[in-house]
């Protein structure tokens, strides 16, 4: 028997349905050493199936040539991340921001992307509540660009040990909040498990947000974790519960794309041809 069937039964003994490889997707930043054209390359040969593209990958780049190769190749335009980061103390610099992410949805959409993740932003001289409300004036100037050309935004809550300098945002139950006050069908949620595996309201509000729910990320948390940024896990090397949390985001009505992003300097250094093949692998058994 193969390792792929003995993962199946496995998977079946324990009651959850089997990975469907045809949903997997892989960020340019989780194989970072990897130029796009390689990456996309690589990815076709071990049978992944989507692809979230960075901004810093298509640097030099046509955004609507490098969307026509990477569809070429037979790969779906998952994503392009990221968008967001408008919180700042100076006001000059949160006009500059709300100009970069309408830079970003142009991007998106010649790139073929119907989607930019937003890593909202926070700024240590801003008060929370503040910054959430320049974050929540942040998207409204953006959404009608958005929806005008057909891209959504997603607002990706992090883990609070970046509220500092990366988000105000860090549950998604403030994430969803935000998106029933602006209303927009152009704006939902990204849940990212290395996030939000620990909340004990997650599977709430992962109901609350339902069709709303836009992109779901996957990895794991290490213990002890050695860096706050760049010491994430491959899938089953941490203590996130993978399958529930995909069961939930699934009963919400969430039937995309499933997305590895790990940022990993451990992995960066890797051969890449083979960690890509190790994220196949973790993928079938643990997700």
């Amino acid at each position: 028997m193969s390792a792929m069937n003995r993962t199946t039964d496995d998977l079946r003994d324990r009651g959850r349905t089997p990975p469907d490889q045809s949903r997997l997707c892989i960020h340019t930043a989780t194989t970072r050493p990897l130029p796009l054209e390689a990456a996309v390359d690589e990815y076709v040969r071990a049978g992944v199936r989507g692809i979230t593209v960075w901004r810093d990958a298509l640097a030099g780049r046509s955004a609507r040539a490098a969307g026509d190769r990477i569809r070429r190749a037979g790969l779906e335009v998952v994503s392009l991340c990221r968008g967001g980061f408008f919180v700042n103390a100076d006001e000059e610099e949160r006009i500059v921001a709300i100009e970069e992410n309408r830079s970003a949805v142009r991007e998106a959409a010649e790139l073929g992307a119907p989607l930019v993740v937003l890593v909202c932003g926070a700024d240590p001289a801003v008060p929370l509540p503040l910054a959430r409300e320049q974050i929540r004036t942040g998207i409204e100037a953006v959404l009608p660009l958005a929806s005008q050309l057909g891209v959504k935004l997603a607002i990706e809550p992090l883990h609070p040990m970046y509220a500092d300098t990366r988000s105000a945002i860090t549950d998604l139950a403030t994430a969803n909040r935000m998106c029933e006050e602006i209303d927009s069908p152009a704006l939902g949620v990204a849940v990212d498990v290395y996030h939000l595996w620990f909340d004990p309201s997650l599977e709430t509000e992962i109901e609350r947000a339902g069709e709303r729910v836009l992109a779901f990320h996957v990895c794991d948390w290490r213990t002890p974790t050695r860096d706050l940024l760049t010491d994430r896990g491959l899938m089953g090397e941490g203590c996130i519960d993978i399958p529930a949390i995909r069961g939930w985001v699934e009963a919400a009505g969430f039937d995309g794309f499933i997305e590895v992003e790990i940022f990993s300097t451990e992995y960066w250094a890797l051969e890449q041809r083979s960690y890509i093949e190790r994220i196949v692998g973790a993928y079938e058994a643990h997700v």
